[in-house]
């Protein structure tokens, strides 16, 4: 692909990340606690989960090792990190959740399934095509510093909120309560503000165009699942805590 050509989708792609981010705004995407039954066949939480996130990891690793212009030492960290999320993501974290029987219409999967398919070619093709010149320099340079503290703590915050939420069915329990502890003492989703983090601490430490778009596209898809969270904890919990925001602190 030419470079011209490359970066226009990348453009294009940050657009469609804003349309869709309007629309989510006034639709709720209908998995989870929003499943509905009327979007058509569904298929097991678990099995939804590695068919959405699996093609972002697999396609990112077959960019990255195979684009045109080689690979730079110093993007094997990028690569470590953002198939590390994806392994956990796809393979990992769906046996860890207690969502037996639980089911997802097909076609949300299949949706998130083009999203990430985009968003591991953007970043792969990227670091292997067209990166800037990451030399050993970078990892002293403040970018990298502040990106690498910024996904840090976002994965950090993610993980941690996550295993909230899991240990609330320790034990057998079924349905939803209300999570304590953590950030979930200011939001009702730290989890999302976590991988929010995460995905601008890599914009940050690889200064590049295709992971400020995933950055954009993460937020997009995220702040409303948050708003439509936050809703349904304040129309399912009477008592639920008055102070929580969906998912920035004291703000959103």
């Amino acid at each position: 692909m030419e470079r011209e050509n490359f970066f226009y989708l990348v453009w294009g792609w940050a657009i469609l990340g804003l349309l869709v981010f309007i629309l989510l705004l006034f639709v709720t995407a209908p998995y989870g606690r929003h499943s509905r039954k009327d979007w058509g066949p569904s298929i097991s939480n678990r099995m939804g989960w590695f068919i959405m996130e699996f093609p972002s990891l697999l396609v990112f690793i077959l960019c990255f090792l195979l684009g045109p212009q080689g690979i730079q030492p110093v993007t094997w960290i990028f690569f470590a990190l953002y198939a590390s999320h994806y392994t956990n993501r796809s393979v990992i974290y769906p046996w860890r959740t207690r969502t037996s029987g639980k089911q997802m219409p097909l076609v949300v999967a299949l949706m998130a399934v083009c999203f990430n398919l985009v968003n591991g070619f953007i970043n792969g093709y990227y670091f292997s095509a067209f990166a800037r010149e990451y030399t050993w320099d970078w990892l002293a340079d403040a970018r990298f510093i502040i990106g690498v503290i910024v996904f840090a703590g976002g994965v950090f915050l993610n993980w941690w909120s996550d295993q909230i939420l899991l240990d609330l069915r320790k034990g057998g329990k079924k349905g939803y309560f209300i999570p304590h502890g953590g950030l979930f003492k200011w939001v009702s989703c730290p989890n999302f503000l976590g991988e929010i983090l995460e995905w601008t601490g890599f914009a940050i430490m690889t200064w590049s165009p295709a992971a400020l778009v995933f950055a954009l596209w993460t937020f997009f898809n995220l702040v409303p699942r948050a708003l439509d969270h936050h809703e349904w904890y304040n129309q399912t919990f009477p008592d639920y805590p008055s102070r929580r925001k969906a998912v920035i602190p004291g703000i959103l």
